[in-house]
């Protein structure tokens, strides 16, 4: 637009109509302020979050409380549906975040399973190896392992025996 067209335009209209020129700040200034909002954006990045070690253990005592909670549901108390409630919400809300626990009860055993197995125990009545009792949940945050789980394994007693002879 060239300068006579702003001009005209502008003494088109009586003096108090018309609009003054903005006032725009320097940009050197404007680079400041927004140099000064990235380190701000960066020191708030830097603030401690949650340690994987302390999600786990979060995760663990949830884990652990559900379990003890569900013995207690059985005898059908109101108290305990009630406590339940809350908990379930506290994993759907640890479930949204990314954070998955992994219960390992009843499932098949192999040694290729990233699993600590804290000790076997024979049982005749078994044809394969099973977990038997999980003593601490695998925790995984975004797919990513950060905590192993602990089981207790059963194997079919004989079987055993017969490759240690």
């Amino acid at each position: 637009m060239s300068r006579w067209t702003k001009w005209r335009g502008q003494r088109r209209f009586h003096r108090e109509f018309r609009i003054a020129a903005p006032r725009w700040p320097d940009p050197v200034s404007l680079t400041s302020v927004v140099e000064q909002l990235t380190a701000q954006a960066v020191e708030d990045a830097d603030c401690p979050a949650l340690d994987e070690k302390d999600l786990a253990d979060a995760a663990t005592n949830l884990w652990r409380a559900q379990r003890r909670l569900s013995r207690l549901a059985e005898e059908d108390s109101r108290e305990a549906k009630r406590v339940g409630r809350y908990l379930q919400a506290a994993q759907r809300a640890l479930d949204e975040a990314g954070l998955l626990i992994q219960d390992h009860d009843g499932t098949n055993f192999h040694p290729g399973l990233s699993l600590e197995v804290l000790t076997m125990q024979p049982d005749p009545s078994l044809h394969r190896e099973i977990v038997r009792e999980t003593v601490r949940p695998s925790v995984y945050l975004a797919g990513k392992r950060i905590q192993m789980g602990q089981v207790i394994v059963g194997y079919p007693g004989d079987v055993l025996e017969e490759t240690d002879a």
